[in-house]
């Protein structure tokens, strides 16, 4: 059977020239579905597949967050742990104007804006990860030891 041909998006891109190992995985993408529908589509643990999340401080200072699809963000423990007051989640056009990618294609590789990126801590310790690819409907298959190289993000505990 033939492999189809991914289109190239800058997070696809990013990973290509930063030497990363990875496998594309694409599933079919449910509106609203979210990570639940991708681990069932894939067939893997939703755990492993990470949401990259995009928030902003209460000076409107925005920035990614990366949390298991199994998990919420509490806004009040990341707060603490960045030492801000507030934190919300961005509406979907401030979430596009930061990254240049659609809601439910957000990828925390390629944005358009060089964002500071957050993930929380247990991803590392993953064997394999699952992340957005840069569009609604393709996962990335990669080791957690590679985001951190490239990313270099803070590691956070602000699961809830």
């Amino acid at each position: 059977m033939a492999k189809t041909k991914i289109p190239m998006t800058p997070a696809l891109r990013v990973l290509k020239e930063n030497n990363v190992s990875f496998e594309p995985r694409e599933y079919r993408y449910l509106e609203h579905g979210g990570t639940r529908v991708a681990a069932e589509e894939l067939g893997v643990d939703e755990h492993t597949v990470i949401k990259t999340l995009v928030f902003e401080d209460e000076k409107g200072s925005p920035l990614i967050v990366l949390m298991h699809g199994d998990r919420e963000v509490s806004t009040k423990s990341l707060a603490r742990a960045l030492g801000v007051k507030s934190i919300t989640a961005c509406d979907p056009r401030a979430a596009n104007k930061h990254t240049g990618y659609q809601v439910g294609g957000i990828s925390p590789f390629g944005t358009r804006t060089g964002l500071p990126v957050f993930v929380e801590d247990s991803i590392l310790g993953l064997p394999l990860i699952r992340i957005n690819g840069g569009r609604r409907g393709l996962l990335v298959e990669m080791s957690p030891a590679d985001l951190a190289r490239l990313l270099k993000p803070t590691p956070v505990q602000a699961a809830r």
